[in-house]
Parts: structure tokens; C-alpha cells; sequence
């Protein structure tokens, strides 16, 4: 037998460990038992393939990184420039996220949605492959003092109809219902257009029709977490219009969710923004304005009852 012969077989029986360990049969099995078969589940790329894209994921191609992993920017050989979320370690929690990030955004077909166009299971660890969103997120967009220009309330209002209207498709029209659970301005990624695009679905649930909130250990991004979902560990559709809220009021004040430099009491951004609305500290110019500071306060009502639904937010902001 040759060596080369040797080599190739250990790194096919590597590739098909690490297949199986980032998850790869429970995938096949899971994808192949969405209904829809006509709608693309994604392609199986090669870790050659990504690889070659990345220039071996060299750090001058990193677009950002967070909790979760890093972002690598990358172009295949047709040109298509691509956007690869390699994870940091591989435990099974990792997996099960990336496995209910697959499925979720198979499911999942909407303009203002990041779009999943496949996977890699053959690696150390497991990598996702996206259409490539060129103007970084919300969040750099509205307190990144390097960007410095203004962006136009027009432009802010569209931007936050457009998150409205992809939450109101997770929570009422997608086939399953989905909660997101990680709402904030930077999951929110901005196209060629600054059309938003939400991400990053690795905590999102579905859940049956009947199903009116899932329990579950508490988890979310500070500033934008539903305080009534911290008590009681209930997820509800309502919780994702808490953080949404929260958005709402960054587009509106372009101010941080947790800043330090407020007063005690102004800190998280939420709770500074009711307390100037109930102390009438807030008038704008424009009426419309003034309409969409409302409707953010009820988006941020403490009682998930009284918030509205993401359908009604949508709905208003149109």
C-alpha cells in the first residue's frame, strides 16, 4: 500500500469523525424530514472548498466575532462572495445550536432573513455558510463613532419595519412558528441597500401551533432581555417583542441598550427611555415620531399581556 493511498484513507476516516461528532446523521435525518422538499436545504460544502475561500481562514478575512464563533468573509471559485461562521469549541451544546440553526433557516424564506446556503461537517468544528451582507450590522451602523454620518430618520423607520415584518413571518406565517430569543441591533445585518437582514437563529425554538411559550433556562443578551421572561424562565412571542422594543428605541435615540455613562437609573436604555416617556421628557417635531416612541413604550410593557404582538408592531410601522 502507498503512503499517499495511507494518507488519503486517514483523512477520509477523519472527515467522517468529525461528520459525525459536529452532528452530521442527526442533520440528514432532521433536513430530510422537512416537508417542503422543493425549497433548497442547503448545500454540503467541502472543508477543501472553504478552505481555499478563506485563504485558510486567514484573520485578514475575519468580519467579526462573537459568543458563538468567528465570521470569515470568503469567495468560492464561481466568484460568489460568501460569509462563514466557524465555531469556537465543540461540545454538545455547540452542536445542538448549529444543528437548530440549520434547520430553523431551512425552513425560513423571507427578504429580511439571512439567507443559509449550507454547511461543512467534515472539520474540527462545524461551519455555516451565508450569503454575504456587505454593511456590517445595526448596532455598528448606529454607535459606531467611525462611521460618522447621519442617517435619516426615513432610513431608521424603514430599517425598523423591515425587522417588524421578518419577526412577524418567524412568529405567524413561517410554517413551524419561531421564537428568536436573541433580538438586538447586532444581530441585525444591513445589505448592499441598508436593507436589514436578521441572523444568528442558534437559540431560536419552534414551536407547535398550540404551544404558547417554551420554559427554558434563561438566556439573552443584557439590555435586551424580557424582564418577565428572567422571573419566570417563559419565553413567549411577547419576549421577542421586549427586545425588539428595545431596538425600536436604539433606532429612535440611536443611544446604547447599557451605557455607563447614564445616571444609575438611565443605564439599561429601556428603563431611561420609559421613565422620560411617563415623564413627558420626550416630544419630537414629528408626529410620526412621536407615534413610534409610543408604540416602542407599549413594545416594553413589564406585563407580556399588554405588549402587542409582532403582527400589530408590523402592522403599525407600516
Amino acid at each position: 500500500m502507498s503512503k499517499r493511498f495511507i494518507k488519503r484513507r486517514r483523512a477520509a476516516k477523519l472527515k467522517q469523525k468529525f461528520f459525525q461528532r459536529n452532528g452530521g446523521l442527526i442533520l440528514q435525518q432532521r433536513l430530510s424530514s422537512i416537508e417542503d422538499n422543493h425549497k433548497a436545504k442547503g448545500k454540503l460544502f467541502a472543508s477543501t472548498e472553504l478552505d481555499i475561500a478563506t485563504d485558510h481562514f486567514n484573520k485578514s478575512r475575519i468580519l467579526g466575532q462573537g459568543g458563538q464563533g468567528t465570521v470569515y468573509k470568503g469567495m468560492l471559485i464561481d466568484g460568489t462572495i460568501i460569509a462563514i461562521k466557524k465555531s469556537k469549541v465543540v461540545n454538545v451544546r455547540h452542536v445542538e445550536r448549529f444543528i437548530n440553526e440549520v434547520i430553523i433557516l431551512s425552513e425560513i424564506n423571507h427578504r429580511n432573513v439571512v439567507r443559509l446556503l449550507g454547511f461543512c461537517l467534515e472539520c474540527e468544528v462545524p461551519l455555516l455558510v451565508y450569503e454575504f451582507v456587505p454593511n456590517g450590522t445595526l448596532y455598528q451602523y448606529l454607535h459606531d463613532p467611525c462611521r460618522g454620518f447621519p442617517i435619516s430618520w426615513e432610513t431608521r423607520l424603514r430599517i425598523a419595519n423591515e425587522i417588524a415584518g421578518a419577526l412577524s413571518y418567524l412568529h405567524f406565517a413561517a410554517a413551524i412558528p419561531i421564537y428568536h430569543r436573541d433580538i438586538k441591533s447586532s444581530n441585525i445585518l444591513l445589505d448592499e441597500s441598508y436593507r436589514a437582514k436578521v441572523a444568528d437563529f442558534g437559540t431560536s425554538k419552534s414551536i407547535t401551533i398550540d404551544q404558547t411559550h417554551v420554559t427554558t433556562k434563561v438566556h439573552g443578551t443584557v439590555g435586551y432581555l424580557d424582564p418577565e421572561f428572567f422571573r419566570t424562565s417563559q419565553f413567549t412571542d411577547k419576549s421577542d417583542v421586549y427586545s425588539f422594543g428595545v431596538v425600536l428605541v436604539e433606532l429612535l435615540t440611536r443611544e446604547k441598550p447599557i451605557c455607563e455613562l447614564r445616571a444609575e437609573e438611565g443605564r439599561c436604555l429601556a428603563t431611561y427611555f420609559i421613565i422620560l416617556m411617563e415623564e413627558n421628557r420626550l416630544s419630537w417635531e414629528k408626529e410620526e415620531i412621536n407615534a413610534v416612541s409610543n408604540l416602542a413604550k407599549r413594545c416594553l410593557n413589564l406585563k407580556g399581556r399588554y405588549r402587542p404582538t409582532m403582527k400589530e408592531v408590523a402592522m403599525e410601522l407600516e
